[in-house]
């Protein structure tokens, strides 16, 4: 794989976050370094009769209203909405003056899931009870997997390259780094890149809990998303979203902007090997982070720290984790390893960039976000995965995986400029 540490850099200079635990960059990351738990019974929420899971972790001080019109909110799906926040927040922090931007060199590129589904949902359910002639003409556009993106480049009139991604839970994981490549090739200057998604559903929930992959502590919701635990039995469905403003450097400095962090590679794989199950060795996740690595140019190690995919499910943690032996070899033991998924549960389609600016802040602040409940070691899961409380650790590389159902993998590579 060609490295690009010679060709045109590109950086990061402003994020927004909506998630469980808090909005925004400040409130996203006060809650990660709190160890705060986002996860809680949601069968107030969702009709979860005959599921045996009741959690999640919903955003539930979310009020579009506050970033868009009501007419405006009335026509995008939930994870539109979500998308379309993070967005506005992610344009705040980086000091852009749109109006003075050249729109033809800003683009938008945005991971999914899935989409919208609830509509999907709702607009069938209106189709068999009460016929074709009242499914809503919106529909269509609502529920696109593309919408997020489409919508959020109408939002501010951005014409520059523009386009969804969906590679289940790999998916904004993916979008970043492609964003970063549009920049690098030159179609782009800025990038609006990252991801959203809301599956809160009782259909998303019987599907899951069917395949056996929730977990159903029921009883100790705060504890329930335990990534690398011994007692681990499940994720959480989570929902929110994270959205990366990406430059040029030199459009960056151009602008005096102030930058977090050069976003110096990322690497794809597939597993090839189960359309849900990781490779039990896991050499997809290995080539992903390997093919990062040789693509920003940095060796072993310079790694610091890495932001795991790390889903609490049996086989996705002993697969990382092998993964990263097989990388890192014996200084995987000295790389602190750690998954926000314990305290937001799993974000799908939006993990990969909520959890890259996870990985952004423990490299710009010089604090690694715990991983909450790792209250039982596993002896398949040996690594310091920073346990229970956040850690102070000053790092110059920080990796941040993502891997999906299909046997999707993708890996980004952050460093700290000078």
């Amino acid at each position: 794989m060609t490295s690009l540490k010679d060709g045109r850099r590109v950086v990061v200079t402003g994020v927004g976050a909506i998630t469980p635990i808090g909005h925004g960059r400040e409130g996203f990351w006060q809650g990660l370094k709190e160890g705060r738990s986002g996860t809680q019974r949601v069968d107030d929420l969702v009709d979860l009769e005959g599921i045996e899971s009741k959690l999640g972790a919903p955003v539930r001080d979310f009020d579009p209203l506050e970033y868009m019109d009501k007419r405006r909110a009335r026509k995008l799906g939930r994870s539109t909405q979500l998308a379309i926040a993070a967005a506005r927040l992610a344009l705040e922090d980086s000091g852009l003056s749109l109006e003075r931007e050249d729109k033809d060199r800003v683009g938008v590129l945005i991971g999914t899931g899935i989409g919208n589904i609830e509509v999907l949902i709702e607009n069938h359910l209106t189709y068999l009870e009460r016929g074709a002639r009242r499914v809503s003409p919106f529909f269509v556009p609502m529920f696109m997997p593309n919408a997020v993106a489409g919508e959020i480049s109408l939002e501010w009139g951005l014409r520059g390259p523009d386009y969804g991604i969906v590679s289940a839970c790999a998916s904004s994981n993916h979008a970043v780094g492609m964003a970063a490549d549009l920049i690098r090739w030159g179609y782009a200057d800025v990038m609006i890149a990252g991801g959203s998604e809301s599956v809160m559903l009782p259909l998303t929930y019987a599907g899951f809990d069917q395949a056996r992959a929730l977990s159903r502590r029921n009883d100790e919701p705060e504890k329930a998303s335990r990534p690398f635990d011994a007692e681990r039995d499940g994720f959480v469905v989570g929902e929110g979203a994270g959205i990366l403003v990406l430059e040029s450097f030199e459009h960056a400095m151009n602008r005096d902007a102030r930058v977090y962090a050069e976003l110096a590679g990322h690497g794809m794989s597939a597993d090839a090997h189960h359309i849900t199950a990781p490779d039990p060795e896991g050499r997809g996740a290995q080539k992903a982070m390997e093919n990062a690595l040789e693509n920003a140019g940095v060796s072993q190690e310079e790694v610091g720290y890495i932001n795991a995919h790390g889903t609490a499910t049996d086989l996705g943690d002993v697969a990382e984790t092998q993964a990263i032996k097989a990388v890192f070899g014996e200084r995987a033991y000295q790389i602190p390893v750690s998954s926000t998924k314990s305290q937001i549960g799993h974000l799908m389609g939006g993990a990969g960039a909520v959890e890259a600016i996870a990985a952004l802040m423990a490299l710009v602040e010089g604090v690694l976000p715990p991983t909450i409940n790792y209250e039982h070691p596993d002896p398949e899961c040996d690594l310091d995965y920073v346990p229970n409380e956040a850690r102070p650790a000053q790092v110059d590389v920080v990796l941040s995986n993502s891997f999906g159902f299909g046997g999707h993998n993708s890996t980004i590579v952050l460093r700290r400029i000078p």
